[in-house]
């Protein structure tokens, strides 16, 4: 075979992943991710411990949150990847929607643990089992506390800016109401809780709330169907929580246009429509890319006379405010022209229902009479109005598409007119065959003005 000196080789899928670690790695910022990843996955490993000794479904789903947070981890160190990596050839636009999809799949993931403890929780109501509370406290405190250090520690630009975009929550609507009343009790708490709290901080305590509840009730009465309801309670709060953030990642996603940036997008297309030379924007379309990047492309057409560069820097200059990533394409306008045919035409190329022939007759004497129009030619005056003497009189027939429909059923003729017989003094009209005469329909009709019906001339 033929042997490559120069061929570099293909590195398997581990080394594809240990290269670009290492280039996350040499950021020192992510060295804080991965301390927080570590701890994350101790603390998780006491907590199932702690659900398995207990017993507890509540206490499981509040873990779950645990196991988000490890995710939100993992997103806040693809979104330093995709800081340090370039744009390649394959992915032109950059490697920003990674992060989209990484908030994407972290969202159904905690989601899909959300239905799996309600399933689990309708299967306790059949058969609810005894409770042990001897940890079960001190697993509500270990994961609160760790789930507030980490989210208050750890700056995650994607989960942050998905949490103040998306749709607010019936959690976090429910405590805005709440919050509004207390506010106007005591209003230097309105900064705190106005205008809406962190979803997730907000999460983690209703969650240890309802655990601390759950404690107290079995303690107290041996309730223990308290903890089923505490465990759809927090199943509930975080289904309700991630699906707003799901629904905007998939949006951008499926690269559609952000509805708060309908209004100033059509004041800005507004704008380049009126722009000197512009004559038409359309075929625009815009998405986003990831988050808090919008791209976009458009077509204008701009006059014929018009400065290609100039207009593609104003247009560029409009829209690059609120589009970072634009392509715009221009072309120049362009009139349609009929088709003139130069070769000589065959008697059945063409369908006159189809065409309109304007004929040319060929060059005659000055002093002769012209058949065509009414006023006789002289040598000493020039071409008469509407006559074919004139300079162009020799050029070939322009054939002009005709798109009219020919009425049928009249007792009219259809067919092809023989060329030769258009070009002669006594043509045809093409819809009454070609033995008519000019100026009337009848078949013995005179083919020159100036004769009577009998041959005769007329005094």
């Amino acid at each position: 075979g033929t042997i490559h000196l120069f061929r570099k080789s293909q590195r398997s899928l581990v080394g594809k992943l240990t290269h670009e670690f290492r280039l996350v790695a040499a950021d020192r910022r992510s060295w804080k991710i991965l301390l927080f990843g570590a701890i994350n996955l101790i603390c998780i490993g006491f907590l199932l411990m702690w659900c398995s000794s207990t017993n507890s479904i509540a206490l499981t789903a509040y873990t779950y949150l645990t196991i988000f947070d490890l995710f939100s981890l993992i997103t806040c160190l693809i979104s330093y990847w995709v800081m340090v990596k370039k744009p390649s050839p394959v992915y032109s636009f950059g490697f920003e929607r990674f992060e989209v999809l990484a908030v994407f799949a972290s969202t159904v993931l905690a989601q899909l643990g959300a239905l799996f403890i309600l399933k689990e929780s309708a299967e306790r109501f059949l058969e609810q089992p005894e409770i042990h509370t001897g940890r079960l406290l001190v697993g509500t405190f270990v994961a609160l506390f760790f789930n507030l250090f980490t989210m208050l520690s750890v700056r995650n630009k994607p989960f942050a800016y998905v949490s103040e975009a998306a749709s607010t929550s019936w959690l976090q609507e429910h405590v805005a109401d709440l919050s509004r009343s207390i506010c106007g009790i005591v209003p230097g708490l309105s900064s705190i809780f106005l205008p809406r709290m962190n979803p997730f901080v907000l999460i983690d305590i209703a969650g240890a709330l309802a655990l601390c509840i759950t404690y107290m009730l079995i303690e107290i009465n041996n309730y223990y169907a308290v903890d089923t309801a505490s465990a759809i309670a927090i199943a509930l709060m975080t289904f309700g929580t991630m699906y707003p953030m799901s629904v905007y990642s998939g949006k951008v996603l499926l690269q559609t246009t952000p509805p708060h940036v309908f209004g100033q997008l059509d004041k800005l297309l507004r704008e380049v429509s009126t722009l000197d030379g512009v004559l038409e924007v359309r075929n625009e379309h815009f998405w986003t890319l990831g988050f808090g990047t919008l791209a976009g492309s458009v077509h204008v057409r701009i006059r014929r006379d018009a400065n290609e560069q100039m207009v593609l820097a104003h247009v560029t200059n409009r829209l690059y405010t609120l589009v970072s990533t634009l392509t715009v394409q221009i072309f120049k306008d362009d009139w349609i022209r009929p088709t003139l045919s130069s070769v000589p035409i065959a008697n059945n190329m063409l369908n006159l229902s189809d065409h309109h022939i304007i004929p040319m007759p060929p060059l005659k004497a000055a002093d002769s009479l012209n058949p065509i129009t009414s006023t006789p030619a002289k040598p000493s005056s020039p071409p008469p109005e509407f006559s074919f003497n004139t300079p162009g009189k020799n050029v070939n027939p322009v054939i002009l598409m005709n798109t009219q429909t020919r009425p049928y059923g009249l007792g009219l003729s259809h067919g092809s007119a023989p060329y030769s017989g258009v070009l002669n003094p006594g043509f045809g009209v093409p819809a009454m065959g070609v033995t008519q005469g000019f100026r009337t329909g009848f078949t013995n009709a005179p083919s020159r003005y100036g004769t009577n019906t009998r041959g005769q001339p007329r005094p």
